[in-house]
């Protein structure tokens, strides 16, 4: 009598450290969920892992059965490149270490970590490491694919503070990857994705980062033009304490926005200053905002760093509807301007949004092939996201996504942030690679000749 996926690994997989969930699980709707509710998927078998042990005998299960493996961290992507549909998904949730050591100013992170378990650890040091703008979104792949966020100006991306990974390769070995151990395994992670193993472990360099001034700023959608114009000037010469990313967006209806800008649509900037002195933030945001009109909101303060990277939070819960697109870019000339004005100002929904990542600063200390990411000279990354809670909006935020995208695609540097992209095929992972792609292509077929991990922003084999 033949058997289930999930049949056959509780019999296969004895003493397995974690939890084996099938179809016919009561927890099994729950288990199979993934941020963006546009992705619907039923794998045959989801595997807890609770050890690097686990992962590598499910990694060999899925091999055996020649079922497709998807590795979910935080689950956060938006083309759902965490779960699978008949396949076996290593889910790495249970992997919650997180050891700080003040000291040498590092952490050890679990694999199954999200960045605001970190953050609040870090946190009580004083000290912080690069890790976005959402506190839900998982370690390992806003890691594996580089790392924007706030603290992008003054410590670099992510990737750029990685000292250290355990990995499980897809033989089923585990391995450390390090500036001295596997270098180029070590390379190739460093924005790469999850093409060259499951990571179970991160070590980070920290940096001293504690109480931040934060928060944002907003102007009429009106007047659009004239602040995308003044920030296009302004951010490039401020000083790498001062992060601050632009967005198209709606007030959300909702404290601790006053009540009469609730569903207005707004031109904003949300500011994060990570220098020595908090006085000086005021300062240094000082040329943007005296060189615009009055803003409706500026709700810029001191705060703890955690308390920034979760602000986002309550505005995107797990459950929504989400389409992206991305975009590296050099610089805004004034036609695309008039072009983010148009779509701006026809946001779709509250949720839908765009943001501009700067990318400068400490990013550009590092050279174009020192790791996969290959844009080490664009000025900021694009992010198109339409967003909604309701499934029969999920067409409408689409649609909007890809004409903003698809109208402002000429003006960019022509590949994009890969933790960003959805499936959109092996031309455009290769456009987000450029001049790095065949040397990660060699070392995919090296530690990966089979493209056993190949349900991410995949590099084939060369």
């Amino acid at each position: 009598m033949s058997s289930t996926p999930a049949q056959a690994a509780r019999r296969e997989l004895a003493d397995f450290t974690g939890e084996l969930i099938g179809p016919e699980d009561s927890g099994y709707g729950r288990a199979r969920a993934v941020y963006n509710a546009m992705i619907d998927r039923r794998p045959a078998l989801i595997a807890r892992c609770a050890d690097a042990d686990a992962v590598a005998r499910v990694i060999g299960f899925a091999r055996t059965h020649d079922l497709p493996l998807a590795v979910r961290g935080g689950g956060h992507h938006g083309a759902g490149l965490g779960t699978v549909d008949g396949g076996v998904v290593a889910d790495l949730s249970p992997l919650k270490d997180i050891h700080v050591d003040p000291v040498a100013r590092s952490a050890r992170v679990g694999g199954g970590c999200v960045w605001g378990e970190v953050d609040r650890a870090t946190h009580r040091h004083g000290l912080a490491t690069p890790s976005g703008i959402v506190s839900t979104t998982g370690v390992g792949g806003l890691t594996l694919g580089g790392g924007l966020g706030h603290l992008t100006r003054k410590c670099g991306l992510t990737i750029d503070n990685l000292l250290a990974a355990d990995i499980v390769l897809a033989d089923g070995r585990q391995v450390r990857a390090s500036a001295d151990e596997n270098t180029d395994l070590f390379w190739a992670i460093r924005g790469g994705g999850g093409n060259f193993g499951v990571v179970t472990s991160f070590l980070f360099r920290l940096h001293e980062v504690g109480t931040v001034v934060g928060g944002p700023t907003f102007w009429p959608v009106e007047i659009s033009p004239e602040v995308l114009s003044a920030y296009r000037d302004f951010l490039p010469n401020a000083p790498r304490e001062l992060n601050a990313f632009f967005l198209y967006g709606t007030v959300p209806p909702a404290p601790p926005f006053p009540e009469d800008l609730h569903l207005r649509k707004t031109a904003g900037v949300v500011w994060c200053y990570a220098g020595d002195d908090p006085e000086a933030a005021a300062r240094e945001m000082a040329p943007l905002l005296d060189a615009l009109p009055t803003p409706m909101l500026h709700a810029v303060g001191p705060m703890p760093h955690p308390d920034l990277q979760s602000m986002f939070d309550g505005l995107y819960p797990p459950g929504h509807q989400w389409y992206w697109r991305a975009d590296f870019v050099n610089e805004i000339p004034d036609e695309a301007v008039q072009l983010h004005a148009k779509f701006g100002a026809e946001v779709p929904t509250i949720q839908s949004t765009m943001h501009l990542y700067p990318i400068d600063g400490a990013a550009h200390d590092v050279g174009p092939d020192d790791t996969p990411w290959a844009y080490r000279g664009a000025q900021w990354s694009t992010v198109y996201a339409g967003v909604d809670p309701d499934p029969a909006n999920a067409e409408l935020v689409r649609r909007w996504t890809v004409d903003y995208f698809e109208a402002l695609h000429p003006y960019s540097a022509g590949g994009a942030y890969v933790n960003m992209m959805m499936d959109e095929g092996q031309d455009r992972v290769r456009a987000s690679y450029r001049g790095n792609y065949d040397r990660l292509a060699r070392i995919k077929a090296d530690r990966d000749p089979d493209n056993v991990f190949r349900l991410n922003q995949n590099v084939r084999p060369s």
